[in-house]
């Protein structure tokens, strides 16, 4: 399809052209058996170890794999979840950008869109049949008006049927006292409109999932949870995300899987291609009895350089699903019948 000589304006969103790419995606990927068939292994009723006799089999967690949009940021929106939706996924979370017709690359959903547009992008999303689960909110709860701004992220989630919004605070530092009197305010929003407003490690005062928990625990609210990033914490504290996730394991209800390594040199990678060791960290959630989204926001091998194919992003997507369903797989199989 030709694009448009002029491109819509930064910010908006041009439903006709945006539906018609889609259907087109959709006939493109007609021949593709494993574009909707991703097969989901964290739905099977399997448990982590055999329990004693006696004991409760305890309930496994729904793991709803997702790839984040960002990855594709130097692609339009529709070639993203064409390409996530190929890899066979069946969620997608939402990045921050993505190149636009004659525009460069503009926001996904800018902070102060039109709750209609959220709607139609929600939309989008299902007539190419992946589910949204998470958005990021770009807001931080300590910035400038943070309460009237993350209340209109709510409002675009619920709109989007987005079931969760990612908040984090500033790399240098945060003010402790004011996320806890600000997300308080924001708890009783979030309930209203059947959102849960997910607080991210990422360095500062939120550094860590131990702080992050702590936080949650002194808001006291239902709506108010922790989304987990191992890599973020490996990476800007230099600590061990698998003992750190273990203080605030009972509120995480997202992760952001991306993975993380120092050697032979610093840098973010895909999930299976750095340091951690994700049968550990899934492990300390994988009997929560929930749904948790878990995003993959960062695909790419560490070393070599980013692809600049957007079919080269669609393997490395692939990979990322594929791996995490073996660590799932491998934490929801039965016990061996000899085993002690």
């Amino acid at each position: 399809m030709d694009a448009p000589q002029n491109g819509p304006p930064a910010g908006r969103l041009d439903r006709r052209a945006l539906l018609k790419l889609a259907a087109a995606a959709s006939l493109g990927l007609a021949g593709a058996p494993s574009m909707v068939q991703g097969r989901d292994v964290s739905q099977s009723p399997l448990a982590f170890q055999a329990p004693k006799a006696g004991d409760p089999r305890p309930q496994p967690t729904r793991f709803l794999i997702a790839c984040n949009t960002s990855s594709y940021s130097k692609f339009p929106l529709v070639r993203a979840l064409q390409g996530i939706a190929g890899a066979g996924f069946q969620y997608v979370a939402w990045g921050n950008t993505h190149l636009d017709n004659g525009a460069g690359e503009v926001p996904l959903l800018a902070v102060d869109a039109e709750i209609v547009r959220a709607k139609e992008l929600g939309q989008l999303c299902r007539d190419m049949k992946l589910t949204p689960v998470m958005l990021q909110s770009l807001v931080a709860p300590e910035q400038k008006e943070a309460v009237k701004l993350l209340t209109h992220r709510i409002l675009q989630a619920q709109a989007a049927g987005i079931p969760q919004v990612v908040t984090f605070g500033q790399t240098r530092g945060g003010n402790r006292p004011v996320w806890i009197e600000r997300l308080k305010q924001l708890g009783p929003v979030a309930k209203d409109h059947n959102v849960t407003l997910v607080i991210r490690p990422n360095g500062g005062e939120t550094g860590s999932g131990r702080v992050c928990g702590e936080i949650v625990r002194e808001v006291d609210h239902p709506q108010i949870m922790v989304n987990y990033s191992a890599g973020l914490v490996l990476d800007a504290l230099n600590i061990d995300p698998i003992p750190d996730l273990k203080t605030c394991a009972a509120s995480v209800r997202s992760m952001s899987i991306k993975d993380h390594r120092k050697a032979p040199r610093s840098e973010d990678c895909g999930p299976g291609l750095g340091e951690i060791d994700h049968y550990k960290l899934l492990a300390h959630v994988a009997y929560t009895g929930l749904e948790i989204p878990l995003s993959c926001d960062y695909l790419f091998a560490p070393l070599v350089p980013r692809p600049t194919k957007a079919d080269e992003i669609d393997a490395l997507a692939r990979r990322a699903r594929e791996y995490l369903e073996l660590v799932i797989a491998g934490l929801h199989a039965p016990a061996p019948e000899n085993s002690t």
